[in-house]
């Protein structure tokens, strides 16, 4: 059925930006009923079983991020026809800056590698790229597969982590295998206490990827990133885009152990050092810590430098990143943050090399 009403988020940045904003809906196609089973698959439940099929037949058409990715090509053809008509206003639309959350932040990333009209992207708490070794991460911190990807564990997808038939599987579905092409301009918005991806994913991939590129971590939001306000952070980016607004200049590098440093060539209005402690578990999710992030404000000297510090903790893991908060003329804030880090360095628990299921 159509919508009854617009989004909120959405009717907010097409009134704040003057510009065509339009929602993708049921990517993937769901719910799903495949041959041979009785319950109907949605979201990752959909994705593992076509990674399953890929992974016993090399049959590339499988892989769900193909048609996924399609759907938003496909998308933008009928926004721009639509708009070309009458009935859309005759406005001619040509360039496209694409955001999505989950599995759609994913298939942001696909859609802007295989489609040049993309010129930005928001890819939305998706903190997985460079998989293999993010994920041999996340068992190396958790002793175990967070339940939040159950799906690819009853599918036993993890158990091909490594093996030939995997790889070939994320020359296709990988964002990170695609880098090269990133070149236009990246936000990328991830939440602190995520209950897929470990909070310091981004050591895998950020700092591989070329051109403009910003990161943002927000503090006490889980997967769904509720009640927060990333949207803001995205209002702001696309603003900055179709506005051709000036987009701050800074970057940073992690120094002895707990120490952050800091260097502004635009000088924040704010900047914020964020930490959680787990006294128990290297585990920052916010279903096991809560709301457990506080902040300090902190300041840029007059050459925009800032150093931070983190003590180790007694006991456990402390978790931490700057925040920095820019004013913008063209709409809300800029907020961005360094990536996250973790003290002590330790990784509590030794990954082995599953048998694969083959």
């Amino acid at each position: 059925d159509p919508p009854s009403k617009s989004d909120f988020v959405l009717a907010t940045i097409a009134k704040t930006t003057g510009t065509v904003v339009s929602e993708l809906r049921n990517v993937p196609n769901e719910p799903l009923l495949f041959a041979g089973e009785t319950d109907e698959r949605t979201e990752d439940g959909i994705i593992a079983y076509s990674w399953d099929k890929f992974l016993r037949t090399g049959d590339e058409k499988w892989p769900a991020r193909l048609p996924m990715t399609k759907a938003a090509v496909r998308a933008m053809d009928t926004i721009t026809a639509f708009c070309a008509s009458a009935a859309g206003g005759k406005v001619a639309v040509e360039r496209f800056f694409v955001a999505g959350g989950s599995k759609r932040g994913w298939t942001t990333w696909t859609t802007a590698a295989v489609d040049r009209r993309v010129i930005a992207i928001a890819p939305i708490v998706i903190d997985l790229l460079n998989i293999e070794p993010s994920f041999v991460h996340h068992w190396q911190a958790y002793g175990f597969w967070a339940p939040a990807i159950a799906d690819y564990v009853a599918m036993k997808i993890m158990d091909w982590n490594g093996t030939p038939e995997y790889r070939a599987l994320m020359r296709i579905e990988e964002p990170y295998q695609y880098r090269a092409r990133f070149t236009l301009p990246k936000f990328l918005i991830n939440a602190s206490g995520d209950q897929f991806f470990l909070p310091d994913s981004a050591q895998f991939y950020f700092q591989d990827l070329p051109g403009v590129k910003y990161l943002r971590y927000v503090p006490n939001a889980d997967h769904g990133l509720k009640t927060s306000d990333a949207w803001t952070t995205l209002l702001a980016c696309y603003g900055a885009v179709v506005k051709g607004g000036k987009l701050p200049q800074f970057n940073w590098t992690a120094g002895p152990e707990g120490t952050l440093c800091l260097n502004c060539k635009d000088r924040p209005a704010e900047v914020k050092l964020w930490q959680a402690t787990n006294e128990s578990a290297r585990d920052f999710r916010l279903m096991t810590i809560g709301p457990a992030w506080t902040s300090t404000d902190l300041s840029t000297g007059k050459d925009g430098a800032c150093v931070a510090r983190v003590e180790r903790p007694a006991q456990g893991w402390t978790a931490y990143f700057l925040e920095l908060t820019y004013t913008n003329s063209t709409s809300a804030p800029f907020k961005f943050t360094t990536d996250v880090h973790v003290i002590p360095d330790l990784l509590p628990y030794r990954y082995t090399q599953p048998t694969p299921p083959r």
